[in-house]
């Protein structure tokens, strides 16, 4: 059964988190991310890129950086840029961004859950980024953004969620990218019981996103307990920071991907080649997306065309070999394309479905890719079916919402006890 718990959060102080809350570093070009930090002391940003702060280049990853961040980090504790809640609570997130409206809740998750299997995984990881992951956590010791899960609807609470979001937020704010943050602290005994136990009532929760960050915190609790005689359980290293939405809550898109070359073929000797294996249709429409499983789209000199799997081209009792990004792998990407690899293979590219077909015409059309392949979304059932018969999907098969922000609520792991 889960064991998410309560905490005592970090967080920005009220009138300074609609500054300090920012998107992963990942999610800024070079430019974006000077213009950032240049223009805004309070983000996140500069505890993760301290360098910025006193010019001095260190290099990333490396035990320089770690004990920057961790450095800077304390400064905007002792400036009052955050503060700590004083006895542990929920915290109840919501994020509204165009029409869909995503409720949370954040928590700590058990390390052993995810070593036991009640944490369900559905991708694998690199032991090189598990190991860095890692040293982070043991230099810096706090997790600023939460893993995102998913977990069977639950009534009770849903109730408590429902409820709590119709007092005022202790958050609530809107980026600019017009996606708004509102957050509620459910720090009352009883409510805290009562999703506890709840959350104990269910048998198993799913990493939707944050695979890596769960391994490298199972490694890093496995350590630290290395170090001890004595491991109560009750130790911060045992947990890691979450964010755990009803799977009715969660939107799952598709990952579309993108090929640089042919390998030498003609559009027309390649096109014939595919009909080998789907029935392909030109499409008039100037964006098209797929509207069913076992249809692709395909954009490639300057058309698109629907591409629908025939019969026998896979198994539908094979939960991984079913999936439409493992078909297009099986029957075009490998066999024709040569791509055998998607981890390692630099002709191929991966474009999230939230951009829409739009950025694949885009990027064709550019000249920056050759063709494009447009996926229909996994279904929350199938990542469930793989996840449960403990298989893994291939790589960047699924786009998850809603990403959350850093900084927004930070879990300390050099506390001694959470409980």
């Amino acid at each position: 059964m889960a064991k998410i718990l309560p905490f005592r959060a970090i967080r920005p102080e009220n009138d300074k988190v609609h500054l300090v809350a920012s998107r992963s570093v990942d999610g800024y070009n070079p430019a974006e991310l000077k213009e950032k930090l240049a223009g805004n002391p309070f983000s996140f940003l500069h505890v993760i890129n301290p360098d910025f702060h006193d010019g001095e280049k260190t290099k990333p990853g490396s035990k320089e950086r770690l004990v920057k961040i961790k450095k800077r980090f304390k400064s905007f504790v002792k400036e009052n840029v955050f503060m700590r809640d004083p006895s542990p609570a929920y915290y109840i997130y919501r994020q509204v961004k165009a029409e869909n409206v995503y409720v949370g809740i954040i928590g700590c998750t058990s390390i052993d859950d995810y070593m036991n299997g009640v944490i369900k995984i559905h991708e694998q990881t690199l032991t090189s980024r598990e190991e860095k992951l890692k040293d982070y956590l043991e230099v810096c010791e706090f997790n600023a953004e939460p893993v995102l899960f998913c977990y069977p609807n639950n009534k009770l609470i849903d109730d408590i969620t429902a409820s709590t979001i119709t007092k005022r937020p202790d958050y609530d704010f809107t980026t600019t990218d017009r996606v708004r943050h509102s957050l509620w602290v459910v720090g009352d005994k009883k409510s805290v019981r009562a999703i506890a136990a709840e959350f104990a009532s269910i048998p198993a929760v799913y990493i939707a996103d944050g695979h890596h960050r769960s391994a490298s915190s199972a490694l890093f609790g496995k350590v630290k307990r290395s170090t001890r005689k004595n491991v109560s359980g009750k130790e911060a290293f045992n947990y890691y920071l979450g964010v755990f939405f009803p799977e009715t809550q969660l939107k799952i898109f598709d990952y579309n991907r993108l090929v640089k070359d042919l390998g030498g073929l003609s559009d027309s000797a390649f096109i014939e080649l595919v009909k080998k294996s789907f029935k392909v249709k030109p499409v008039k429409e100037s964006d098209y997306k797929p509207g069913r499983k076992h249809e692709l789209s395909m954009y490639l000199g300057g058309s698109w065309y629907s591409l629908e799997a025939k019969e026998g081209t896979y198994n539908s009792e094979d939960p991984v070999g079913s999936l439409d990004a493992a078909i297009l792998t099986e029957h075009i990407l490998s066999p024709i394309l040569g791509v055998h690899d998607l981890k390692t293979d630099k002709r191929i590219a991966f474009v999230p479905g939230i951009k829409g077909s739009k950025e694949l015409k885009l990027q064709v059309d550019s000249g920056k890719a050759k063709a494009a392949f447009g996926l229909y979304p996994v279904s929350m059932e199938q990542l469930k079916w793989i996840a449960d018969t403990n298989n893994i999907m291939p790589p960047k098969s699924t786009w998850v919402e809603p990403k959350m922000r850093s900084g927004l609520v930070i879990f300390s792991l050099e506390d001694e006890n959470i409980e």
